[in-house]
């Protein structure tokens, strides 16, 4: 089984993550931010990767201890549980539709970390949910897990419908990204990622 367990406690955030990459998408999320926890739960559900995440973050000042550290710490999982990273797809890109949203992922799990984000939001929050933390998770996450991430929220004009599919497209990604290849050879050609 490719997994991981990895644990993060700081002054700002006490963080729990286990991944399963062959699970079955199955989720159980508590981050104290209702919308995030949404996200998070179509991230494991999309993928295909079971995610068990508990969060206690300083959401008495804001959000942005919670989503950031959250993104290290299910990056560092993800990473983790791919080990060397020999013998997957490693590339995958998605579309992803949400009513008059559209989304766009493409990523390259290739310990070459780089974001690039394209989109914006016309309110602040969706709840409870800082829109301009999604940027922020999304970075961390890219970091960690040593993956090239881009991410173009292409068209829409509700929030929640736009993160939701940006999220989505990267779940469609990251499931085709993460299945091994037939050969179980390392994708490259210098022969390591």
């Amino acid at each position: 089984m490719r997994e991981a367990v990895i644990e993060r406690n700081t002054k700002e955030t006490q963080i729990q993550v286990k991944v399963v990459l062959d699970g079955k998408g199955v989720a159980n999320i508590h981050t104290g931010i209702g919308f995030f926890d949404h996200m998070l739960t179509a991230l494991a559900v999309h993928s295909g990767i079971s995610m068990h995440i508990q969060v206690a973050g300083d959401l008495h000042v804001d959000g942005h201890h919670t989503v950031e550290d959250t993104g290290i710490v299910l990056g560092k999982a993800i990473g983790e549980a791919l080990g060397d990273k020999s013998g997957i797809t490693r590339y995958g890109s998605a579309f992803i539709p949400m009513d008059e949203s559209l989304a766009f992922c493409s990523l390259d799990i290739s310990n070459r970390p780089f974001l690039v984000f394209q989109g914006t939001f016309t309110n602040a929050m969706i709840g409870q949910y800082d829109t301009c933390l999604t940027e922020e998770f999304f970075r961390a996450f890219a970091f960690q897990a040593g993956i090239t991430l881009h991410i173009n929220m292409m068209y829409g004009t509700n929030d929640h419908h736009k993160c939701e599919a940006a999220f989505k497209a990267v779940a469609h990604a990251l499931q085709i990204a993460v299945t091994p290849t037939k050969s179980g050879q390392t994708l490259s050609t210098k022969g390591v990622l």
